[in-house]
């Protein structure tokens, strides 16, 4: 029997930076974006918010970019405030890494197992897609999308009953399969 789950984000993640006033260390992203022009020459940040204080930090998204070099959509879409292209931008690892950020996906996402049921007595096939970059347990996910206990996915692993091509062990936000055999 195969059966398809689907690892699906819900909202925007946090995002991990150091706060300069009070020290807390996440932020949100408040779908703004302030752009800057002066002469040819365009900046644009994306803002977020101290989840604890309220201040205001900026992710730089453009640097001292030629205006003609920017693609007329990527202004439009920044002038606008486009949410889409909030969630886009933060995804970007080029980004995360120009900002020195990271991001906490801790209650940002859900598995979506199709309302499917695991049979207590067949061998399943599952394939599981993530439909953005989210790190988790696959251990987490084996136990939530099965309703077992982990302790109970991690005995079945030792056993053999539960195999995988991938090391279930670690976070990981690549699409895998596994076969639970019963």
């Amino acid at each position: 029997m195969l059966t398809n789950w689907a690892v699906v984000p819900t909202c925007l993640p946090l995002v991990r930076r150091r706060c300069h006033g009070c020290a807390s260390e996440r932020f949100r992203a408040s779908g703004k974006f302030r752009v800057n022009a002066n002469h040819k020459l365009i900046d644009a940040w994306l803002l977020v918010l101290c989840t604890r204080c309220g201040e205001t930090a900026k992710l730089t998204v453009l640097e001292r970019k030629n205006v003609r070099s920017v693609p007329p959509e990527l202004l439009d879409r920044l002038h606008a405030n486009d949410l889409g292209l909030t969630a886009e931008l933060l995804r970007d690892p080029v980004l995360q890494r120009r900002n020195r950020i990271a991001l906490d996906w801790d209650r940002a996402w859900r598995l979506d197992t199709g309302g499917s049921e695991i049979p207590d007595r067949e061998a399943v096939d599952v394939s599981v897609r993530f439909a953005a970059r989210i790190p988790v347990r696959p251990v987490r996910l084996i136990a939530e999308g099965c309703r077992l206990p982990r302790a109970e996915v991690e005995r079945l692993i030792t056993e053999g009953q539960l195999v995988s091509a991938i090391r279930l062990g670690g976070k990981r936000s690549g699409d895998f399969t596994f076969l639970l055999k019963r």
